[in-house]
């Protein structure tokens, strides 16, 4: 079963990294990701069905529009497999659980932000908001499916918890911290903390380290103004991910230590 779901799971994830791309692109300005279809950004044609099949019309068409032959950015198919390579390790470290859902919409929309508040330093309600609903119900359902109501309380503790920390550090410093990622904590602290209380206290070191170091290294290269901000969001997603992938090894071996 363990390698048919991950294989799904990977098939899963192009097609969501598929979709993010049109999250990313349309969402911040203002459009709708349902409709109209997908175009060419350079000559505007509709980009028909067969040649929209993700990563392998890219490679079909070796990285060009099909009508004006315009080249087509690395983003698209980059987005695509990092979702499915992300979608298959989510499987791979969960298996066939109540709570994988949740994993995945958590990990998708973790992508979806940090690319946008990289690129626009934005952080929108419209995703963000409907993602937490999301995480939270599937999470629900995953608590009594398998009578984890433990869990679910430790999530939601969690996420109280990140909410409290992001909304002092924003009121105390809000060019430090957007509002945005005080909206965004408390579905960290859900995922997170549905994985226990180490993971979330992990996760969120781990993306502060991250944004610290490398604020650091980009105003002492001229890079950056101290007063610059930067995209938290993208650091979070790197934590998460860390805390995710990696929490378990890391709690084994730093036990070794103690």
């Amino acid at each position: 079963m363990a390698p048919v779901l991950i294989v799904f799971c990977a098939l899963l994830g192009l097609a969501i990294g598929s979709f993010i791309n049109v999250v990313v692109y349309r969402v911040p300005r203002h459009e709708s990701v349902v409709s109209p279809g997908s175009s060419c950004p350079s000559c505007g044609s509709r980009i028909r069905a067969f040649d929209n099949i993700p990563l392998l019309s890219w490679i079909l068409l070796k990285g060009r529009c099909r009508t004006c032959d315009s080249p087509i950015s690395m983003r698209y198919p980059l987005v695509e497999l990092a979702c499915a390579a992300l979608f298959a390790a989510t499987a791979a470290k969960i298996g066939s659980n109540w709570d994988l859902p949740a994993m995945l919409v958590l990990i998708a929309t973790l992508i979806a932000l940090a690319i946008i508040d990289f690129e626009h330093l934005l952080l929108p309600r419209s995703i963000v908001q409907p993602a937490t609903i999301a995480v939270l119900a599937l999470l629900i359902m995953a608590a009594a499916a398998g009578n984890d109501w433990n869990r679910l309380y430790t999530a939601i503790i969690c996420a109280m918890a990140w909410f409290g920390v992001f909304l002092i550090i924003n009121l105390l410093s809000p060019r430090a911290l957007g509002f945005g990622d005080v909206r965004l904590a408390p579905l960290l602290g859900l995922g997170l903390g549905w994985l226990g209380i180490w993971y979330a206290i992990l996760g969120f070191f781990t993306a502060n380290l991250l944004g610290a170091v490398t604020g650091t290294i980009l105003v002492a290269a001229k890079r950056m103004d101290r007063n610059q901000r930067i995209p938290y969001a993208v650091f979070l997603a790197l934590g998460s991910g860390v805390a995710i992938f990696a929490g378990s090894f890391m709690r084994q071996h730093l036990q070794q230590y103690l």
